[in-house]
């Protein structure tokens, strides 16, 4: 099909479903200043070792290292705002049109956009824990106050470094997301896939058990998959325009 056919196709299958999910990736916030992690021009994997810096390994043995690589992704991610594509889905959830989202980002443009029924699989940036007593405070401030003074953020309770609640290489998923994320894949009779490249797992499993469950496959990414084969729809475009025009099709009816 060609990008009309297809987008035309996509837009009929939306229409058609009960229950819509929406599955999003690093590419659905690209227009908002936060970089894919392995885009090479990102440059999040090329200035350090991830499984020294962004492992539970390392964070417990050198959290410093951690929070100097981070610093730069906080910093985006605290000053982006929702783009077009953000915004659609949340019009298209209070349309009734989305039953939820569920996304691989740790940006919280999702809920920040309006979205309510929103599960982050691999955590956010909303809260940071302390690794010894497990108290949770607020995020933003105390790694405002990091960006400020570069003191690493601690528990005022027990002294020890807090930990952003994203999930680093050699921690489980979060059980509570994760088990509604499977619920909803295998749920929905439509699973929209968004700015994901789908090579990360668990999360990557999630189109499978729609298919397994009977659901038709949407797939919007500038690049190919390794699921474009199983998709009903392929539309490779950039999400910030394909999103919007679905929205609004959609509210028009």
């Amino acid at each position: 099909m060609n990008g009309e056919s297809s987008f035309r196709a996509a837009l009929d299958l939306l229409r058609q479903g009960r229950y819509v999910v929406a599955l999003t990736g690093a590419g659905i916030s690209t227009r908002s200043g936060i970089p894919d992690f392995r885009s090479p021009t990102s440059g999040l994997w090329e200035r350090a070792n991830p499984a020294e810096v962004a492992s539970i390994y390392g964070f417990r043995h050198h959290p410093e290292r951690f929070y100097d690589w981070i610093r730069p992704l906080a910093h985006l991610i605290f000053d982006a705002e929702p783009n077009s594509a953000h915004l659609a889905l949340a019009h298209m959830e209070a349309a009734g049109h989305l039953a939820s989202i569920v996304t691989q980002n740790i940006d919280m443009l999702h809920t920040r956009a309006g979205s309510h029924a929103v599960y982050e699989v691999h955590g956010h940036l909303r809260e940071v824990t302390c690794i010894q007593c497990f108290s949770t405070y607020p995020a933003e401030p105390l790694i405002q106050d990091f960006f400020r003074t570069n003191t690493l953020p601690r528990c005022p309770i027990c002294g020890n470094v807090l930990k952003p609640n994203v999930i680093l290489f050699g921690e489980q998923l979060p059980a509570v997301p994760l088990m509604a994320a499977r619920r909803e894949a295998r749920h929905c009779d439509v699973m929209l896939i968004v700015g994901s490249s789908l090579e990360v797992y668990p999360a990557a499993e999630l189109p499978l058990l729609a298919r397994e469950s009977g659901a038709s496959l949407i797939l919007v990414n500038l690049a190919d998959t390794p699921l474009d084969a199983l998709a009903d729809v392929v539309i490779h475009a950039d999400v910030v325009d394909v999103l919007p025009r679905l929205a609004s099709a959609l509210e028009s009816e």
